[in-house]
């Protein structure tokens, strides 16, 4: 009788839709934010050790954003299937999807540990003919790998939390791993307190170590605050057919994910004709991007669940007052982030360190790029309602004409004719276009949305 209350008593389908969207969208952005601080306080504290350790750090993050992309991309997956199982009260299959949920986080941790210790030298080897950069990015790369399943597992938690509406738990995972990270890093690369100096390998472990302590915190907060489902691996039965339902959506979502990373790759690629400094300032602007992006990412990861389950609920005008309101307050995110950005962009870029060649690219780049973040934000909270009615492929091609379609051929082609400093334009072309396709599809997914008042 207990979990029978608590399944019609959801608050996705009985509280206000606005206050239901903050009450999910900002914890949830929150801990998105403290999930970006992990490589961008890495990135500060290497780039005040040395150069060549910023161009390993750079070089190494897309591979962390596909690790993430992965872990992401399945988990929106299982979120959406989850979510829509508790709309439509299937109580048996929502168990199993939790215990599926988990068994893929494991797996998939495996395949990446697998693949980072034996094909970090390789990887780095395509960027850079440093020995130097070479050695520390192998090490970084293969501590974070090693222990990545940490943070499939984590993910895999935060959207358990985040399908039975419970966003606070999400940022106090979050917290508590950053914080161990933030206060980690110093200690580890420079010495502190007795500590040996262990530069770029002192980062890696403190930044696993925050990974481990979160994915800790996450198990312990469903076990005890969520308890309408039953995690019992004893009752896991492997079924082909959900794992078919959960990658339905996850793949589109991956690969929507891991197009950030891939695009990272290329434009790493691009740039290093030119020089590898510019390979660094790409970073370090995508790191302060990534600061505006992760709270809007909040916005969207708090929008999956509640679109999905009112549309298994087929209750088309909270699904339409959700998409509304979530858009309005990602522009208004983004809009101060470009502000910021415009106003500030000297300040921010001087926490990586004070070398002339690397602002002289950054800070125009910054200043460029930011003016495309209303676009994109708009755009990634269509692609969340794409995603959670159904319609990954759409999200998929929109991402794809944002982040590679356009976007690369556009910077090769300015940074040709321009030059290095005005190649920053393509992401403002890409962005529109981008976001004009998003909106042809908007105005079809409002009129073949589920409604029970018309059944």
């Amino acid at each position: 009788m207990e979990q029978t209350k608590q399944m019609t008593g959801n608050k996705m389908e009985s509280m206000p839709i606005r206050q239901l969207v903050l009450s999910m969208s900002i914890p949830i952005a929150i801990s998105m934010l403290i999930q970006a601080l992990y490589n961008f306080v890495d990135s500060v504290f290497v780039a005040n050790y040395s150069d060549q350790a910023l161009l390993a750090v750079s070089l190494c993050y897309p591979i962390q954003t596909i690790i993430v992309a992965f872990a992401v991309g399945t988990a929106a997956g299982f979120n959406t299937v989850l979510s829509r199982s508790l709309g439509a009260k299937q109580k048996q299959k929502a168990d199993q999807i939790v215990l599926h949920g988990l068994f893929l986080s494991i797996v998939n941790g495996l395949v990446f540990a697998l693949l980072g210790w034996f094909g970090s030298e390789w990887f780095m080897g395509l960027f850079t003919q440093s020995a130097q950069v070479i050695a520390q990015g192998v090490i970084y790369l293969r501590v974070c790998t090693l222990m990545c399943t940490c943070v499939f597992i984590q993910i895999t938690y935060e959207r358990i939390l985040q399908a039975a509406g419970d966003a606070m738990g999400n940022m106090i995972m979050q917290g508590v791993g950053a914080l161990i990270n933030i206060i980690l890093d110093p200690i580890f690369i420079y010495g502190w307190f007795g500590f040996p100096a262990m530069g770029i390998l002192g980062a890696a472990v403190a930044t696993v170590t925050g990974q481990v302590i979160a994915m800790l915190t996450g198990i312990w907060i469903v076990q005890k605050k969520i308890h309408i489902f039953d995690i019992h691996p004893t009752q896991f039965k492997l079924s082909p057919h959900l794992i078919k339902e959960i990658y339905q959506v996850g793949i589109p979502a991956i690969l929507m994910q891991s197009i950030m990373s891939f695009m990272s790759l290329a434009m790493n690629a691009v740039l290093g004709v030119f020089s590898e400094v510019a390979i660094s300032a790409f970073n370090v602007v995508s790191k302060l991007q990534q600061i505006v992006y992760m709270i809007v990412s909040g916005i969207t990861n708090a929008l999956i669940p509640i679109t999905a389950y009112n549309y298994g609920a087929a209750n088309k005008q909270r699904v339409l007052d959700g998409i509304r309101f979530s858009l309005l307050i990602a522009t208004v995110v983004a809009a101060c982030g470009t502000v910021l950005f415009e106003l500030f962009a000297s300040q921010f870029l001087t926490l990586f360190g004070h070398d002339a060649n690397m602002l002289a690219i950054a800070t125009p780049a910054l200043r460029i790029v930011s003016l495309s973040m209303i676009f994109a934000a708009i755009t990634m909270v269509l692609c969340a309602a794409y995603q959670a009615a159904g319609k990954p492929k759409d999200s998929l091609v929109i991402t794809l004409i944002r982040q590679i379609i356009l976007l690369l051929p556009l910077v090769w082609v300015f940074a040709m004719t321009f030059g290095i400093q005005q190649c920053w334009w393509a992401y403002l072309v890409a962005e529109g276009a981008g976001l004009a396709y998003a909106l042809v599809h908007w105005r079809k997914l409002q009129n073949n949305l589920p409604d029970k008042t018309k059944a």
